[in-house]
């Protein structure tokens, strides 16, 4: 792979950068030419002496990244915008051979520090996900992509620096309020119902079927009815998020307090346990992989709700109701901030939901790691 990423380097320097009326090659921007020279002769040492360990990984990643500042460099003052020509890609190209082996090494890397190991752990989603950034906006500027159809990250980030107090409001309509009361009444009923038919037999036989009835329709059926039940504000938007994850709690909760061991329960029953201390003592730690399985589902689908839900009557304010009128408007890149504010809030609160998992279920075997 580094000998593929050199070779690619190399021919790079052959193709100009730049098309239009006069072809322009790297020669003309010396440090741009320079970071190209760098990967090959980076890439061409690895490949000649080999590349293992953590160090070979971080030197191809900082080559990487200096070469990755070069085609920003090209795209936003060196006239490439709309005009990249084969040289220009081919050096993409050779950069993501040389950011494939540079994150691969780094995954590799294995450590008895907990800490170091974690570190590392952290880095690789992360580089890989801002080498998927780079590709983004090396696409749609190198090809001038029209804005309308999909703006480069660089112009949603302006977009979303300059429009925070917006975007807050938003956030604090959706999430704050909606979002959290409908995850917190919709989670909450659902594990207490749960108990309710676990208790009782006939319960479990009629209403779980009608869950799975009630699990199948579509948001868009809902939002409407529930928007002239509760009104236009946030209230209605929790109804649909307390509708959408009160099922999946329902039947996760059912399925883990029957996932207990046949043996420990006849445990219980031999010490004179009761319905209630069986529960306390054994059947509820049983099932709370289930139940964190549920909170981490109904985390996002919570978010989902929300949103789609204030397509269909909101305040002037919320995040569904910005993403609705700013399209309208053509103002792309604001629908797209709102898109990362919903992604960031999203993965944030299932990130949460998955810290509480380890702290409450750290016995469990999937959380069992070689020492």
């Amino acid at each position: 792979m580094c000998a593929s990423a050199a070779l690619l380097a190399v021919i790079a320097l052959a193709f100009p950068v730049a098309g239009g009326e006069v072809s322009i090659g790297w020669l003309h921007w010396p440090v741009a030419g320079a970071a190209v020279l760098l990967l090959g002769l980076t890439a061409g040492f690895f490949a000649w002496r080999g590349a293992s360990g953590l160090a070979a990984g971080v030197v191809l990643a900082a080559v990487v990244i200096l070469g990755t500042a070069a085609a920003l460099f090209l795209l936003h003052r060196g006239g490439v915008a709309g005009h990249a020509a084969a040289g220009f890609w081919i050096f993409v190209l050779a950069l993501w051979t040389a950011a494939w082996k540079g994150i691969d090494l780094i995954a590799g890397f294995r450590s008895l520090s907990a800490t170091r190991q974690r570190g590392v752990d952290l880095l690789v989603p992360a580089a890989f996900g801002l080498w998927l950034i780079f590709l983004w906006e090396a696409l749609t500027v190198g090809f001038g992509v029209p804005q309308v159809l999909l703006p480069p990250p660089s112009m949603i980030m302006v977009r979303f620096a300059g429009s925070l107090d917006i975007l807050w409001q938003d956030f604090h309509q959706t999430f704050m309020k909606a979002v959290l009361a409908g995850y917190l009444i919709g989670c909450g009923s659902g594990f207490l119902v749960s108990i309710l038919v676990d208790r009782v037999p006939f319960l479990q036989r009629g209403l779980l079927p009608l869950g799975n009835l009630v699990s199948a329709l579509p948001i868009v059926g809902i939002a409407p009815i529930m928007v002239m039940w509760f009104g236009f504000d946030w209230q209605s938007k929790a109804a649909v998020v307390v509708v959408m994850t009160f099922f999946p709690m329902l039947v996760n909760t059912v399925t883990g307090l029957a996932a207990s061991g046949a043996q420990e329960r006849e445990l219980l029953r031999s010490y004179a346990a009761g319905y209630w201390a069986t529960l306390i003592k054994l059947r509820l730690p049983a099932a709370l992989p289930f139940i964190f399985n549920a909170l981490k589902i109904n985390s996002t689908l919570a978010l989902i709700g929300a949103i789609v839900a204030e397509f269909f009557g909101t305040p002037i304010v919320g995040m569904g109701f910005r993403i609705s009128t700013e399209v309208g408007r053509m103002n792309v890149d604001m629908v797209w901030a709102e898109i990362v504010v919903a992604a960031v809030a999203g993965s944030a609160f299932y990130g949460v939901m998955a810290l509480a998992e380890r702290a409450f279920t750290f016995w469990h075997p999937s959380y069992r790691q070689r020492r």
